[in-house]
């Protein structure tokens, strides 16, 4: 693992490593060092996602208010090096504010103290990134006016210098997340925002470096945080949507407690816009002090019905398996291996080559899916209005699907579509990527798979049965080898296991069989469970 503190340095070493292999994938996870087991849990989810993880550590004075704790605020470089040595990090960015800011800027400040005001007194010393004030001016930022900003410029800063594929936050800053998500959408910035979810104590209260400050019974009573959340989930999910209800089961819960509680709010999650019932999506925010401790947590409210997503290696049977599990728990399917395939026939049915990323990205983006998630009525898929249900099963199309998916446009316009077809949930999804990328909040998500000789028998039966058995069982476990292969090291989404999906082993078992597990997993852990 390297340590640089210097803007050239860590641009010499990201240099090195695109020159080295230029397709790497970079995870950057920016965080203000006092690192604990959630910053951990980002780091460990970049870890599996990309070739290189970046972990910035920086204490930003342009987000701390002139009466906030900069001065006081957690940092221990050294044993926050040795938490990222530990968790396979391979570069730290830890640079002074005169690094970031410029020589100029510092001087003009003339001490790290008056940074904290830069930009009231010196606002031609820094460009400025303002995010909008609708965005800025809600939940945390009514009371640290000037602190989105700061986080806007700094974020913007780090997103240009490592310039990486994904970066990775904390779902407790749900404010944070959208305000970053808005500003990379605006800019068209190349890199996913990833959000994952926040780690807990064992009292529910949520891990943030102030908890530092908090003494073992403040962080009991901090605990009524959490707790009044789930009271809020409880009257969410009783049916009573209103954001009065909502609101009133947090206060009541708080109430004569230690904690005084500085808002509870409930808005839309992208937008951070007030909501008054929520119809699809609702972030329930909360922020309190307990002494001059500041804490915040949250939840989201979905009022939709589940989503399954089933992954798995070609050839698992995800297709049969998931129409018949949509059937038995009277929910929709969707197929995106289907979609995939349709965008896969039309570049050869249009003679446009399939290697060509230019081509194909004009292509699907002038193109318009129709897709019936009615599992009762059987799929249909149109293309441009042309029905290719049965043309996209194919084996030339087959073939040519995985080299179609590697391509990141395609990924980005058909995941897009998949995620139009979710927004209500009541949903079994299949493909490759649904509970790791499409529907990373999937209720269950399940990883299907068989051995490669399993998949290849089931495979030339299926042929033989559609009278197009031209090949040999021994060339079809090598295609299924090599697709295999493909789909687990493209670059774009790899095929892999979700960390909280059930793996279920299909060799030996019936398709019957199969489903009643799923079924079983759904009714156990849906049915009988509130879900948030």
């Amino acid at each position: 693992m390297r340590l640089f503190t210097t803007i050239a340095a860590l641009g010499c070493y990201l240099n090195s490593q695109k020159s080295a292999a230029p397709k790497k994938e970079i995870g950057l996870v920016p965080t203000m060092g006092a690192l604990h087991a959630g910053h951990l849990s980002l780091i460990q989810r970049a870890r599996q996602e990309n070739a290189i993880v970046v972990v910035s550590i920086f204490v930003n004075p342009l987000q701390f208010g002139p009466k906030e704790d900069f001065q006081d605020y957690p940092r221990n470089l050294e044993q926050d090096r040795l938490l990222c040595e530990q968790a396979g990090v391979d570069a730290i960015f830890a640079p002074s504010e005169q690094e970031m800011f410029g020589k100029s800027a510092v001087d003009v400040a003339n001490s790290v103290a008056e940074i904290l005001a830069l930009k009231l007194i010196h606002p031609s010393s820094l460009t400025q990134v303002v995010p909008p004030v609708a965005m800025t001016s809600v939940l945390c930022g009514k009371s640290r006016p000037g602190h989105f900003q700061g986080v806007a410029a700094i974020v913007t800063k780090l997103l240009s210098l490592v310039q990486p594929t994904r970066a990775y936050f904390g779902q407790k800053d749900a404010q944070q997340v959208a305000i970053i998500r808005k500003l990379v959408a605006d800019f068209n910035w190349p890199v996913e925002i990833v959000a994952c979810s926040i780690v807990r104590e064992a009292s529910g209260l949520a891990m943030s470096s102030r908890n530092q400050y908090l003494t073992q019974e403040q962080k009991q009573q901090a605990s009524v945080l959490y707790r009044a959340l789930q009271q809020a989930l409880k009257t969410f999910s009783s049916g009573d949507r209103t954001a009065a209800a909502i609101l009133a089961a947090v206060k009541a819960e708080v109430a004569s407690t230690a904690v005084e509680l500085e808002y509870a709010e409930l808005v839309d999650p992208n937008t951070l816009a007030p909501l008054f019932v929520v119809e699809t999506a609702g972030l329930l925010a909360v922020a309190a002090r307990i002494g001059s401790t500041r804490l915040i947590d949250n939840i989201i409210l979905r009022n939709r019905r589940p989503i399954v997503a089933i992954d798995g290696p070609a050839g698992a049977g995800k297709s049969t398996v998931t129409r018949k599990v949509a059937q038995a728990l009277g929910l929709c399917y969707l197929d995106t291996g289907a979609m995939y395939r349709a965008v896969t026939w039309l570049a050869m049915t249009t003679n446009t080559p399939i290697s060509d990323e230019c081509a194909i990205a004009e292509l699907v983006n002038s193109s318009y899916l129709e897709y019936n998630l009615d599992p009762t009525s059987g799929l249909m898929l149109k293309i441009n209005g042309e029905d290719v249900t049965e043309a996209i099963r194919s084996l030339e199309v087959t073939s040519r699907v995985s080299e179609m998916a590697a391509h990141p446009v395609v990924r980005k316009f058909l995941v897009e579509q998949q995620r139009r077809c979710g927004i209500k949930g009541s949903i079994v999804a299949e493909g490759r990527d649904i509970g790791t990328n499409v529907f990373p909040d999937a209720e269950l998500k399940i990883f299907l798979t068989a051995s490669v000789k399993e998949r290849s028998r089931r495979r030339l039966l299926e042929l033989k049965n559609s009278g197009a058995a031209d090949i040999s069982l021994e060339q079809l476990e090598q295609d299924i080898e090599e697709r295999d292969e493909k789909d687990s090291t493209r670059e774009v989404a790899p095929l892999r296991k979700a960390a909280d999906a059930v793996e279920i082993q299909t060799d030996g078992l019936s398709i019957a069989e199969v489903i009643d597990r799923i079924v079983g997993l759904y009714k156990e852990r849906i049915l009988t469970t509130p879900q948030s």
